[in-house]
Parts: structure tokens; C-alpha cells; sequence
């Protein structure tokens, strides 16, 4: 890590990412001069721990990124485009955690596994992806590299973290709440803001982020979106369904993907064990395979249930699997810090 320290803004510091976005600076050892906590108004006078002081949560406000070299933001995409403006005037460097720019033309779309050098692209702004679009690409750069690839099909199987800390406590009152015969509370799924909302515990719901015109939803469009940006090529068709299970946290992904050239699956196994930020755990008949509970609290993408699609002899299916709220968004968000610096 680089010996210079800047000042670090974090906007929407109490919220589930803005907590682990301390932890990560905290982890990696950030060299981090002054933390600036910011918040709503509505959290601001709160503390929060970093380095073993109390830092008081400050109210966003253009006038509270004055001398801030990196601003962290995570705190919904209205926010965003409010102050990230205001901060880059100020002299920071924002890297965005939300859709507010993600497919702006001029502002770089980074997962530093697969496109670190966007980032001396940045105009003041670099985005951080969609999380469920971050652990897909990792385990699929490898393969773009070695082999190519113009087709991926991909359902998500997707944590309750993704929504937030509230969709986390509903998960957990909902489970004892059918456990005891009562009736469940629904106040945020699939999505808060919405009319109709549904019971997670014990339950899938194929619908994550509203609804778009063709039938998609915004979570599935960002994928398909944003996976043509990250690598830089429109030709990639991908489709996707994303389905939010009753998992606290961890995404799962069941990709298949055509690739462009023959392969022997060992072949593949070495792509993916080489591949930067990826750990492979594949021996299904041992019973070693990915899963969230596993995987929580790690920064890596996993992956396993490596093996040829039974009719395509160049379709490859596998399992993908990552902590959403660390490398799908606050190891992700360092990680470009750390480069910036």
C-alpha cells in the first residue's frame, strides 16, 4: 500500500455497506489521514468506530467534502447524483457504489480483476458495478481471455443483503414469525417501494429491482448492460433472471456460457485457478462446492460445479458464488481506492 495518506469522505457511513467500508479501509490497512463519516440528517450525531476511536457521523452537504481526496459513496443512487457533482468540485475523487453512473459514457465501470486500467480513465467519477454483475465477471474474465466467448446465461440466486439492513432484520422475523404460526410481516420485498410485497422467508421471489418495459427487470438489465461495458464489447449476448432467496448473505450464480473455441475441461479448471481474485472449489463428488455461508466474510469470488453442458460441446456450466456486501460492493470500492492512490 502506497506511504500517502489522504482524507477519505464515506457517504451513507451507517448504512450495511458504509459499515463494511470501514471495516475494509480498517482490514487493508487504507492509510487513511482524517475519516469523514456523512450521513443523512437524519443520522448525523451518530459514532461510528474506525481504528478504535469514535468518529461523530457528519450530515452530507456539498460544504463537508472541502478537502477530501477519495470519497466512498453508498448511500442510493439520488444521493448521488446530488453530491458527487459537489465533491469532484471540491477536489475528490468519487468511486460510486450505486446505479446513478454506471452506464454514463464518461465515467469508468471497474472491476480491477477484469478492467483495472479504466480507471486512469476518470473525469472525478469511476463507478463500482452492480454486485451480482462484479462476481460474474471475475469468474468469467479468465475465460474471455483464454477462449472467448459471445453468449452467457446466468440466474441469480440472490441475498436479502442486496436490499439492505431492513430486508435483513424482515428475513429474520419473518423466519420465527412462520416458525411460531403467525403471520408474517412484508414491508420490503422484492422491492420497498413498490405496491406488493411478499414473504422471503421460505420463499423465492424472481424479482429483484422493478420492472423494465421488455419484461426484464432493472437488477437483470444491469447485468446485461454493464457486462458489455466492463469488457469493452457489445457483442456479448447475456441474458439473466435474477431470483432473491432467503439467504442473509452471499449471491449465487448458475452461469452457462458458449465459449469461442474448443476446450478440455482441466483446461478450464487452470483458467479459473489462475484467475485473479477467484478461489475454485470443485469436486462435487467430494461434496466441495461454493456456497454463501462459506463464502461470507471472504473478499474472493468462488466458483465450482465446473463441467461441459451435455448438448453445446463448447457450453460450459458452473457455480458462482461471493459476499455481496464485500467484493459485490465494499471490496470492490477500496480496491479501485487503493489504485487511485
Amino acid at each position: 500500500m502506497p506511504s500517502r495518506e489522504v482524507t477519505v469522505a464515506i457517504l451513507g457511513a451507517s448504512g450495511a455497506v458504509g459499515e463494511q467500508l470501514l471495516r475494509n479501509l480498517e482490514a487493508r490497512n487504507f492509510p487513511v489521514k482524517e475519516l469523514r463519516p456523512l450521513a443523512s440528517k437524519r443520522s448525523a450525531g451518530k459514532t461510528i468506530q474506525f481504528r478504535g476511536e469514535d468518529i461523530v457521523i457528519r450530515e452530507a452537504t456539498p460544504e463537508a467534502f472541502e478537502g477530501v481526496d477519495i470519497a466512498l459513496f453508498s448511500a442510493g443512487g439520488g444521493v448521488s447524483k446530488t453530491f458527487a457533482p459537489e465533491a469532484v468540485k471540491r477536489g475528490a475523487v468519487v468511486v460510486d457504489n450505486t446505479n446513478a453512473f454506471r452506464m454514463d459514457p464518461n465515467v469508468p465501470l471497474v472491476v480491477p480483476e477484469v478492467n483495472k486500467d479504466a480507471i486512469k480513465n476518470h473525469q472525478g467519477i469511476i463507478a463500482n458495478p452492480n454486485c451480482s454483475t462484479i462476481q460474474m465477471v471475475v469468474a468469467l474474465k479468465p475465460l474471455y481471455d483464454r477462449f472467448g466467448f459471445d453468449r452467457v446465461i446466468v440466474s441469480t440466486y440472490q441475498a436479502v443483503s442486496g436490499s439492505g439492513a431492513k430486508a435483513m432484520t424482515e428475513l429474520q422475523e419473518q423466519s420465527q414469525a412462520i416458525l411460531d404460526g403467525r403471520e408474517p410481516n412484508k414491508e420490503v420485498m422484492p422491492v420497498g417501494a413498490l405496491d406488493k410485497h411478499y414473504p422471503i422467508a421460505f420463499n423465492a421471489i424472481p424479482q429483484c429491482d422493478v420492472a423494465e418495459e421488455n419484461g426484464y427487470t432493472l437488477e437483470e438489465m444491469k447485468m446485461v448492460r454493464e457486462t458489455k461495458k466492463i469488457f469493452s464489447d457489445n457483442r456479448i449476448g447475456l441474458t439473466a433472471t435474477c431470483v432473491r432467496v432467503p439467504v442473509l448473505r452471499g449471491h449465487s450464480e448458475s452461469l452457462y456460457v458458449e465459449l469461442n473455441k474448443d476446450f478440455d475441461i482441466e483446461e478450464i479448471r487452470q483458467a479459473l485457478r489462475e484467475g485473479e481474485g477467484i478461489i475454485l472449489e470443485d469436486d462435487v463428488a467430494s461434496q466441495v462446492y461454493p456456497m454463501p455461508q462459506t463464502a461470507t466474510g471472504r473478499d474472493e469470488v468462488f466458483v465450482g460445479r465446473v463441467r461441459r453442458d451435455t448438448i453445446n460441446p463448447r457450453g460450459l456450466n458452473m457455480w458462482v458464488v461471493s459476499d455481496n456486501l464485500l467484493k459485490g460492493a465494499a471490496t470492490n470500492t477500496v480496491q479501485i481506492a487503493e489504485y487511485l492512490i
